[in-house]
């Protein structure tokens, strides 16, 4: 084992499941046909934990619960509707090429590889862009209203990294209406007695047994109440952990406790650096915010991006000619123009508003201009795709974007880091799997739009039931002895009592803003050496400030919601710490990941591929230096290349 100043380097992890000697097109066919099954009469008599109601975890809980398991299901939110997938806008990536405009599964496939900067499982995206399909299907059945041409054919628009339009939507309303789908089909297995259903519950630890993940231990956040709950199996799929900057499109309760507190109990965490910065935020507009409005990748289909030509231009965006606007996507990336992706279009933002070419207050702005697609389509038309957008940006913003163009910033939206799992999503500790956005498989350094919604799906309704089973079949569970269960539940109480007992001068917000600040400032759009060291130490002082100055009022014996923070922004100052040291040690420029130092002469990422073609698995060593350890990444079908959208 090596050394370095931050972290010591582990023996090599490897995805033992896909059949690698298989033709990538046949691997998960093969998969499925290689696993052991459960037979009907025997799933009755296994449980199996799911915790998030979101898409991956509301459509694996209905399936599941269709299959014949006994589903126990958790969330934080006061009902599984409210999981942040509701706030996903723009669409659904599939293959199925009803524009007859050149795509396919091997072209979604070839996307994402590349889209994600080659730093993603090629065996795993070949299996999300077959299942990609699927999706649509099952989606149309359960009755969610997607867009319709006027022959009453699905309708599909572009996103960002394609040059085909492969994206299904519902207006500005994809998410919602997804995951309305999949909460309706659960919540038919509720009814049925398949799936026990507790809302307002948060997932504080994972119990093991025999070294497998065998239960959990919740926090009723109405009662306070601890409780414990166990099972065959438990499936993780919580989301990201993007609020770890305090300021991100993320719904405020999203957090990465339940997959921390899982890392803590041996499941790698992979790639935590690798973090999106969304190009089409409504601008931060002072201190007093919480939070970041995200407007669709999808407006980018019409809407085209541009900045004065001279910097400190402060005119009016109408006052300022056709000749003196630089629509620099559209300049410096023709092929693709305004659909380059995200992480590509975040940099440029960035860049020229360090030119001082930025509008709306503080430079930190560029326009989302509609003119051109209003003049060309009518009024009418653009109502029709994106109308709620436009009703929510002048909601925000008091500006009416039909009459003067949307102001945009990147801010921080999807983390393609996530729990490390192999090809049945299974972690690195048995019998805990892991789904969608908590998980880091599909997306490389980069996702491109569209593709959350995909992932959340594809491993719900098809990945985990054919899995899950392989595991349960070759399994048999013992029984959980009460004083294992009492141990897990007794360290939950002392940390809860501890939060209780110190008593100090500071909100658990003003540490989790402060946290957000150091991480956005040194590991946000751009990463150097310098900044990344000064922000691990400033972290480190101000977890210890923390635990000696926070203060956490009330009991825990009913409704605190500054002792659920605080359990969380603990987390976070943890993570925070991993997601820099992951991102200080990675010293080449890849999707999410842009290091200062390792840039082209035209200011392009440059990828090491010598010597970070691999996926980073971090181990927690208990608050001593991480121990990384390497996944290989071997690419056979899509041949690394310089990433160009010119």
């Amino acid at each position: 084992m090596s050394e370095t100043e931050y972290f010591s380097v582990g023996e090599p992890v490897a995805d033992t499941k896909a059949p690698a000697t298989t033709p990538i097109a046949d691997r998960w066919t093969q998969r499925k046909f290689d696993v052991k099954l459960v037979n009907p009469a025997n799933k009755r008599k296994k449980t199996v934990i799911i915790v998030g109601t979101g898409l991956a975890g509301g459509s694996a809980g209905a399936t599941l619960g269709e299959l014949g398991y006994k589903v126990i299901q958790f969330c934080f939110q006061d009902s599984p509707r409210r999981a942040h997938s509701i706030a996903a806008q723009g669409g659904i990536n599939a293959a199925k090429n009803y524009r007859n405009d050149g795509d396919s599964v091997h072209r979604l496939f070839y996307d994402t590889v590349k889209g994600g900067d080659f730093r993603a499982r090629e065996s795993n995206v070949h299996r999300l862009a077959e299942i990609s399909t699927q999706i649509i299907d099952q989606c149309v059945a359960q009755g969610v209203p997607f867009a319709r041409e006027y022959g009453g054919l699905l309708d599909n628009r572009s996103f960002g990294g394609a040059q085909v339009s492969r994206t299904f939507y519902a207006r500005g309303q994809t998410g919602q209406q997804l995951l309305l789908g999949a909460y309706q089909a659960l919540m038919r297995q509720v009814d049925l007695g398949n799936v026990e259903l507790h809302a307002r519950h948060e997932m504080l630890d994972l119990i093991m047994h025999e070294g497998k993940a065998r239960g959990v231990v919740v926090r009723d956040l109405i009662s306070g109440e601890i409780k414990s709950y166990t099972a065959d199996a438990v499936v993780l799929a919580t989301g990201g952990y993007g609020n770890v900057y305090f300021l991100s499109t993320n719904a405020m309760g999203s957090n990465v406790t339940a997959a921390w507190r899982a890392h803590k109990k041996g499941a790698l965490f992979a790639n935590p650096c690798y973090t999106q910065i969304h190009p089409t935020c409504i601008p931060v507009s002072g201190d007093h915010q919480s939070k970041l409005t995200l407007m669709s990748e999808s407006l980018r289909n019409d809407g085209r991006v541009w900045v004065p030509k001279e910097a400190g231009d402060a005119r009016k965006p109408s006052d300022i000619p056709e000749d003196e606007r630089d629509y620099y996507l559209e300049r410096i990336y023709p092929a693709f123009g305004n659909l380059v992706p995200r992480d590509i279009a975040s940099r440029a933002a960035k860049n020229v508003c360090d030119e001082g070419r930025g509008v709306g207050p503080g430079g930190l702005g560029v326009y989302l201009d509609f003119k051109d697609a209003i003049t060309r389509l009518g009024r009418k038309a653009v109502e029709a795709k994106y109308d709620n957008l436009f009703q929510m940006y002048e909601r925000i913003t008091g500006e009416n974007p039909y009459e003067q163009p949307m102001r945009i910033y990147p801010a921080v939206h999807y983390t393609m880091g996530g729990l490390w799992v192999d090809y049945d999503l299974e972690s690195t500790i048995p019998g805990m799997f892991v789904l969608g956005e908590a998980n880091f498989s599909d997306h490389g350094a980069n996702r491109l739009g569209a593709s959350a919604l995909m992932q959340g799906l594809a491993d719900g309704y098809f990945v985990i039931p054919q899995t899950i089973g392989d595991y349960l079949a070759k399994n048999p569970a013992t029984p959980v002895p009460d004083a294992t269960v009492q141990e897990v539940e007794d360290t939950v109480k002392g940390q809860v009592e501890k939060f209780l007992s110190i008593k100090g001068n500071r909100t658990v917000d003003s540490y989790h803003r402060e946290l957000g600040h150091i991480m956005w400032e040194y590991c946000g759009m751009e990463r150097t050496d310098e900044g990344l060291r000064k922000a691990i130490s400033l972290i480190r002082d101000l977890r210890e400030d923390f635990w000696q100055n926070v203060t956490v009022p009330g009991s825990g014996d009913d409704l605190n919601q500054s002792l659920e923070k605080a359990g969380r922004v603990a987390d976070f100052l943890e993570l925070g710490e991993l997601m820099c040291i992951d991102a200080l040690h990675r010293t080449e420029s890849c999707g999410g990941h842009f290091r200062a130092e390792s840039q082209d002469e035209e200011g392009e990422a440059k990828r090491d591929d010598e010597n970070f073609a691999y996926a980073a698995a971090w181990e927690w060593t208990g608050g001593d230096k991480p121990v990384l350890h390497k996944e290989e990444l071997l690419f056979e079908y899509v041949k690394p290349s310089t990433r160009s959208y010119k």
